[in-house]
């Protein structure tokens, strides 16, 4: 095999077993049995399962990604949350074929706080990407926060996604539509969220504030 072809074999024989089993229950070995690759050929390719799993995350960010960013055809003429929608879909459809396997590595992390720690820090990278891919800035400390309220928002989408049968996703569509509207407050309150990480930087505006009440509230202590 190809390191190419030996890095997908490996990949897809993880994801079967994360359908079967516990994430903690899942070891190299089981890995390169189910696929039939020896360890050593595995091992050029991946240090551990927590590899296998960032591996997972990236071929997901790729797919994605793939569809096209900020500049596409299909963007043209929609706002940014519109797109962001667009692309939170698109990665809802990517991982589609894996919903068991997105399922029980969800059902895992539940009882394994070191687990749900990892998953929340590959979101945030996968976030990023995500953000990136729909033209909103996903750059510096205020970056960092929206990929982080993405990551959450993102998992509270998850649990309805896998409790979802109709293929239309209607339940789905209707909670990221309402998460990204009043949920985070990802488009409207960037700014806002951005100020609760970096207290020292100036607050935006309300559209329903007069500048007297906006420049009292720069001015108020941050503690």
């Amino acid at each position: 095999m190809t390191s190419e072809t030996v890095r997908e074999a490996c990949l897809r024989s993880f994801l079967s077993l994360l359908a079967e089993r516990p994430f903690a229950r899942i070891a190299l070995a089981d890995v390169a049995e189910r696929c039939g690759v020896a360890l050593g050929e595995m091992r050029a390719s991946f240090a551990s399962t927590t590899d296998l799993l960032a591996a997972f995350f990236r071929a997901t960010d790729r797919h994605v990604l793939a569809e096209g960013g900020p500049d596409s055809e299909d963007f043209a003429g929609e706002g940014p949350k519109d797109r962001l929608f667009e692309v939170l879909m698109r990665r809802l459809d990517a991982l589609e074929p894996y919903k068991d396997s997105v399922r029980g590595l969800l059902r895992s992390a539940r009882r394994d706080p070191i687990l749900a720690f990892q998953l929340l820090k590959l979101s945030e990278t996968s976030q990023r990407w995500m953000l990136a891919a729909a033209g909103i800035d996903c750059t510096g400390l205020s970056g960092s926060v929206r990929a982080k309220g993405l990551a959450l928002l993102f998992a509270r989408v998850l649990d309805v996604w896998l409790d979802e049968e109709d293929p239309g996703l209607p339940q789905t569509m209707a909670a990221l539509d309402r998460e990204l509207a009043n949920g985070a407050k990802l488009l409207g309150m960037l700014d806002d969220l951005a100020y609760i990480a970096i207290p020292w930087r100036k607050r935006r505006k309300g559209p329903d504030e007069s500048g007297v009440r906006g420049a009292a509230e720069d001015e108020a202590p941050t503690g």
